[in-house]
């Protein structure tokens, strides 16, 4: 960030940031200010424009509230600003520092505060939001979820996506032809994978992924994945004497594999095969 680029010249574009959806992330707000080109920190001067403001006497309300979002981009001195403000606090103040990664907070930091962790949504819970907010069908909504891990700010971002693919209907076809390892079908599938598009084929992995961890855990205790989508209940059940943990790890490192090699732009079709191939012998050890 420029010189000079403290919090203070933002606040505008924050209010407006904040009034555009509560869910958005730090990818979104470098976008919001054109910065997304650069690389984000919580400067030193940041922090001296901090000790200013908190020495200053409340007026509006009886306690003053200190919000630091994502302190793990603390630059190493306003880190230690921060610390030895937390160590003597000044009085009627209250400080919340909201993270993504409290891991690369100082150790001496974390000692001082009091951790609330917040759990991501359930997929059930983005998927009706998805649902009753922005009309998604269920079905599409569901994968959405499924893709987003719990984070409701990345589902509403790619609700748009991949509207005529249904990700788990390939991935149950996908896993048939691995396992029966027909190479005329398995050919004619990387087909349709190719014709996608590279960010569905991300979409495709990264969702299969999920499902596969679903069919696993299923498979050591069905209460484990209890809210199945009916589409994927009978499934989940019958692969799941396939997917054991002789080939679980496996088969989830030839997901990411493939993921990787389609993020960095080789032939879609060829990873497809490969991995299907790879997949098949992993399958039948089962």
């Amino acid at each position: 960030m420029p010189k000079g680029a403290t919090s203070g010249r933002f606040m505008a574009e924050w209010r407006t940031f904040l009034a555009e959806s509560s869910y958005q992330g730090f990818n979104d707000w470098m976008q919001h200010i054109g910065a997304e080109n650069k690389q984000g920190s919580i400067s030193k001067e940041e922090a001296g424009q901090l000790l200013k403001l908190v020495s200053l006497k409340a007026f509006e309300a009886r306690f003053k509230l200190v919000i630091i979002w994502l302190p793990e981009l603390m630059h190493p001195a306003a880190a230690n600003a921060v610390l030895k403000l937390l160590e003597e606090p000044p009085p009627a103040t209250v400080f919340l520092l909201v993270s993504n990664e409290p891991e690369r907070l100082l150790p001496t930091i974390i000692s001082r505060v009091q951790p609330v962790v917040v759990r991501p949504f359930s997929e059930d819970d983005i998927t009706r939001y998805l649902t009753a907010h922005y009309q998604v069908p269920e079905v599409k909504a569901r994968q959405v979820a499924q893709l987003a891990e719990g984070n409701l700010g990345a589902a509403i971002a790619s609700r748009e996506h991949s509207a005529d693919h249904n990700y788990a209907e390939f991935f149950i076809n996908w896993m048939r032809k691995c396992y029966s390892l027909k190479m005329t079908e398995v050919i004619a599938l990387a087909d349709e994978f190719q014709k996608m598009g590279r960010e569905n084929q991300k979409e495709q992995l990264s969702f299969s992924l999920g499902l596969l961890r679903k069919v696993l855990l299923y498979g050591i205790d069905p209460q484990m994945v209890p809210h199945l989508p009916t589409g994927e209940q009978q499934f989940v059940q019958g692969f799941s004497k396939f997917v054991t943990a002789r080939n679980a790890d496996q088969l989830s490192e030839e997901l990411n594999t493939a993921h990787y090699h389609i993020e960095r732009n080789a032939n879609p079709r060829m990873v497809f095969v490969d991995a299907s191939l790879r997949m098949g012998q992993q399958l039948r050890r089962g």
